[in-house]
Formats: C-alpha cells, sequence, structure tokens
C-alpha cells in the first residue's frame, strides 16, 4: 500500500488579489475617486505590505501571490509589466471592454485556486476580492480541504463584499485606510518637463544633460582650463611638485552613430504607442525615467531593430532614450528642450 497519500501535508499558503476589487475599493474609500485615472498606486510596495502581512496572519511558506486584473485586449500596461517581474508573483491577465468591466479574470481566479488545492500544493488561500462569483472558487477550495481567508477593503459605508461570499470564508478581515494610504496617490496637475533657463555666463556654457542622461546618471564634463586637459590633471599641476598623471585613453569602440540612435527611439516609441495603446503609454509620463523593467524592454527592442548589443555603448543607450522621449513628447503635445550632443 503505497503511503505517500498518508503523510502530513506542509502548510504553505497562496494569495489570490483581485487587483480591480482592491483598487476601486480603496481608490473610494481614501480619495473619493471612482476611476484608476484619478490615482496612482505604489504596486510594488502595495505587494510588499500584502505579503508581509499574510506572512504574519497565515501559518506556512508562501507559495506564490496571484494578481488578477485586466487590460484592453490582454495588452499589459506599464504597472501590469512591472508586477509580472516581482519574484513569486503570478500576473494574470483577463480582458476589459470598452465599458470597463472585466472579462475572465473570475474563471482564471477559480481555476488557479481549484488546481493548487486539488494538487495539494496549499493548505490555505487568501482571496483579496469581493465579487460573489468568487463564491464557486471559494466552494471548490474547501472542497479539496483548503482553508479560505477572505480578505477586504475598509468600506465607505455598509459593506463592499457580497453576503455569501464572506459567509463561504473560514475567516474574514478587513484591511483598514492606514493599512492602505501610503500606496495611493491622488492624481494632480502632470508635471512636464520644462526646457532648461538659459545660463547667463562670460564663459563657455557647459551642456545641458538631455532627459535620458538623468537617468543614466551622466553629467556633461565642465570646460577644462585648456583645451585637451582634463579637469582632474588641471588641479594637480597647480600643485607644487607634483606629477600630472596622463588621463586613460578613452577606449576606441566604434559604436552607432547619434543620428540612427535617435531614428531607432523614435521607432519604438512609435511602435509601442500603436501595439500598447496611448493610454497605456501616457503611464510613462512625465519622465524622463523609466521603470528598469521599461527601460530593459526598449533596449531589448532597440537591438533586434539594429541587429547588434548595445551593452558596451553607454552613448549610444543614451542617444536612444532621446529618440524615445522626443517621439512621445510630441505624441502629447509636450514641448521640451532639445539636448545638448
Amino acid at each position: 500500500m503505497a503511503t505517500s497519500e498518508f503523510l502530513p501535508q506542509p502548510a504553505r499558503y497562496a494569495i489570490f488579489v483581485d487587483a480591480g476589487y482592491l483598487y476601486a475599493a480603496s481608490g473610494a474609500l481614501l480619495l473619493e475617486a471612482g476611476s484608476r485615472r484619478e490615482y496612482r498606486v505604489y504596486a510594488e510596495k502595495l505587494i510588499k505590505a500584502l505579503t508581509a502581512h499574510a506572512d504574519e496572519q497565515i501559518n506556512g511558506e508562501l507559495l506564490r501571490l496571484y494578481w488578477f486584473d485586466a487590460a484592453p485586449r490582454k495588452q499589459p500596461t506599464v504597472e501590469q509589466r512591472v508586477i509580472a517581474n516581482l519574484p513569486l508573483v503570478k500576473l494574470r491577465l483577463g480582458n476589459l471592454n470598452a465599458q470597463g468591466q472585466q472579462k475572465g479574470v473570475d474563471a482564471q481566479l477559480r481555476a488557479d485556486l481549484e488546481t493548487l488545492a486539488q494538487h495539494r500544493a496549499i493548505t490555505d488561500a487568501v482571496l483579496l476580492a469581493g465579487d460573489e462569483d468568487m463564491l464557486p472558487a471559494v466552494e471548490a477550495a474547501q472542497g479539496y480541504g483548503v482553508r479560505v481567508h477572505l480578505w477586504g477593503v475598509e468600506p465607505t459605508h455598509g459593506s463592499n463584499q457580497a453576503e455569501w461570499l464572506v459567509w463561504e470564508s473560514d475567516t474574514v478581515e478587513v484591511l483598514l485606510a492606514d493599512f492602505l494610504r501610503p500606496y495611493f496617490v491622488k492624481v494632480g496637475g502632470m508635471a512636464v518637463p520644462a526646457p532648461p533657463a538659459p545660463a547667463v555666463l562670460n564663459g563657455p556654457r557647459p551642456p545641458v544633460p538631455s532627459p535620458a542622461q538623468v537617468f543614466a546618471g551622466k553629467v556633461a564634463p565642465q570646460a577644462s582650463a585648456r583645451p585637451g586637459t582634463a579637469p582632474a590633471a588641471v588641479a594637480a599641476a597647480g600643485a607644487p611638485g607634483a606629477a600630472v598623471a596622463k588621463a586613460p585613453a578613452p577606449e576606441n569602440k566604434l559604436g552607432p552613430d547619434r543620428n540612427q540612435m535617435l531614428e531607432i527611439g523614435e521607432h519604438v516609441a512609435q511602435k509601442w504607442v500603436f501595439e500598447r495603446g496611448r493610454d497605456n503609454i501616457r503611464d510613462l509620463l512625465p519622465g524622463p525615467i523609466l521603470p528598469p523593467v521599461i527601460d530593459k524592454e526598449l533596449l531589448i527592442d532597440a537591438e533586434k531593430v539594429l541587429g547588434r548589443s548595445l551593452r558596451p555603448y553607454q552613448e549610444a543607450r543614451t542617444w536612444l532614450r532621446d529618440g524615445f522621449w522626443e517621439r512621445i513628447y510630441r505624441e502629447f503635445g509636450i514641448g521640451v528642450g532639445k539636448s545638448d550632443s
């Protein structure tokens, strides 16, 4: 007789988050907002807070967190792309129709919860949701012996969770406004990068760093005391008896030229606007900083167009970002000063 079926199951849990419910209920509670466009969410920090809270409340180890959301044509937004790259997080996307309704999310949640329960992958499930459509998923998981812990968002009045969903869950907890407040911020007037003010100087004007240079942490060098002399060498020359060290010669790597990279940056930006939609790309504004995940996607797409790696060429990557932002700013009618080369 096989004895594996009678071995004790290790305590393990998964977290299932209906992002549509979480965002709508939190936006109404904290900001009196009725649309996601009215606020921004620090999703990565919010997910870390949820997993930390579950660690305090639930016995066992976390298997993973499932994040259920929707997007038009299932094309992930900037925020959703960042979430998908987080460790121990699984992004599940349904379709968001023209009326703003999620389609397919409930079915995905039930399938994941039931599969994990059936294969004894978890002993407990944390469900952050409010819709009665989640009830079949709860009943299916409980049928396999999984305890379901229902979490909800503090309601503005009455209740924002279906009564039957509350009744069927094994435990119920409400996340209070103070817990959620640090991760939601009202969207005011969008700040737009302004052209740099002209410097009033008698000497030569140092180059103005471009948006991409600001992102990359690259600072334009100041003018030297003598042409061709490094600032460190000039300072050392003024010290009595000091030996002037020669600056190391720059590595001779022939990379892509500036115009080519600007064109590729604009090409990728235009491609993204067409494929991902203007509303999706608008989430990148005001710039010039791209989330690391999105910046990596920009680099990969550019390398596909170029047919070579851009890793060795920091300056080429800077030009790529310049071209990308110039196209995005034109798309949304934002005027910025051109960066000096």
